[in-house]
């Protein structure tokens, strides 16, 4: 596997700021370190075990408020709380220097690649959920002025116990302009609209003789504009209708291409498996589909690719997206969650729908295993 290194520099001293390799992790560990190691976490203030914090409905709890510059290496995460929906109902936010608008805005469990709202178990290298539902992000995230983090419970029960550890780095030196911030967007669609229920079978000609060269329909997931790189994405599915749901291509416009640059061959080989992941369950540090479902009408899957060793770069926008079957025919709940750092200020988010429509459930769309509308 390639080393994704990230290097500051200091006047005449380059010093690796975080790798994604443990290799690299490990080989570095004689160098000297230029920085201070803080953590902002829910400790007991008074020097007790009562280190939680509860959340009541509507309530919004900070996580970190502190000044730069300085680099946010690890968060972790872990949730004690009644409500079956806490993990869509709770909503992380991230905020850099400053800024009026959140560079992060997701639901907590679908920013963990939880997108079905409820837990499983995976290991990537930026992302993990380890047992038991200890949620955890090695996404390097700088910020030069400042940085602040919030959970807001959109959710009507109190969350009980909100347990946060964040390690970050302090400097006493600017970050190097040439960083770029860290951005995740939530995105959905509940359900993403097939434009015919017509149909028996992916083998189905009125499905294969389709043609889609330009995205039309697809499902996006996420579109900037400025300067930046695409990094990854988690995403899950609750099938509407029966068959495979992954026959759709990926499809990435850089730069406001109209015909995509990158085109894939199906949603299962973007995610880096192969032939419906042959029903088998997989986590691996750049890729993986810890939950693959039945492939029928209520089947559940949830899936990760991450570019770690190449990420996609953009000078003026990107838009990344995937067909929803092949040529947008297939009608299902998708849930994501795309990874991208790009120079700020960012374009607007799309409005985080309700809590209601984020909790998945299976929808009337027709088509095969589905009533009719």
């Amino acid at each position: 596997m390639r080393r994704l290194l990230v290097l500051f520099s200091f006047c005449c001293l380059t010093v690796p700021l975080l790798s994604q390799d443990p290799d690299t992790w490990i080989s570095t560990l004689p160098q000297a370190k230029d920085y201070v190691q803080k953590r902002a976490s829910s400790y007991d203030r008074s020097g007790g075990n009562a280190d939680a914090r509860s959340i009541a409905p509507g309530a919004m709890l900070t996580l970190l408020d502190e000044a730069g510059p300085g680099l946010i290496s690890h968060v972790w995460v872990t949730i004690a709380s009644d409500d079956p929906n806490h993990l869509k109902a709770l909503v992380l936010r991230m905020y850099w220097d400053g800024e009026p608008a959140p560079s992060v805005e997701t639901p907590i469990g679908d920013f963990f690649g939880l997108g079905l709202g409820d837990y499983h178990l995976y290991q990537s290298l930026p992302l993990a959920v380890g047992s038991d539902k200890a949620l955890n992000s090695f996404f390097p995230m700088p910020f030069q002025k400042h940085a602040r983090i919030t959970v807001t419970n959109e959710g009507g029960r109190q969350t009980d116990a909100f347990y946060f550890n964040i390690d970050y780095r302090a400097y006493n030196k600017a970050v190097p302009t040439d960083l770029l911030y860290f951005h995740a967007q939530y995105r959905q669609a509940a359900p993403a609209h097939g434009w015919t229920n017509q149909w028996t079978s992916n083998g189905d000609p009125i499905v294969n003789d389709k043609k889609n060269l330009n995205g039309e329909g697809n499902y996006v997931w996420m579109e900037a504009t400025g300067r930046g790189h695409f990094v990854g994405v988690t995403m899950s599915v609750l099938q509407n209708q029966d068959g495979w749901w992954g026959e759709g291509d990926d499809m990435f416009f850089v730069d406001g291409e109209t015909t995509p640059s990158i085109n894939g061959t199906g949603s299962e080989d973007y995610f880096l498996g192969a032939w419906d992941f042959g029903g088998h369950a997989f986590s691996y540090g750049l890729l993986g589909a810890p939950v693959v479902g039945q492939e029928v009408a209520g089947g559940r899957s949830s899936v990760y690719r991450f570019h770690l060793d190449s990420p996609i770069p953009f000078t003026k926008s990107l838009r990344a997206t995937i067909e929803h079957g092949h040529a947008n025919v297939r009608s299902d709940n998708v849930f994501s969650v795309a990874y991208w750092y790009q120079s700020e200020p960012h374009a607007a988010f799309p409005a985080l729908p309700p809590l209601e429509q984020r909790i998945p459930r299976i929808i009337q769309v027709g088509g095969p295993g589905n009533a009719a509308k």
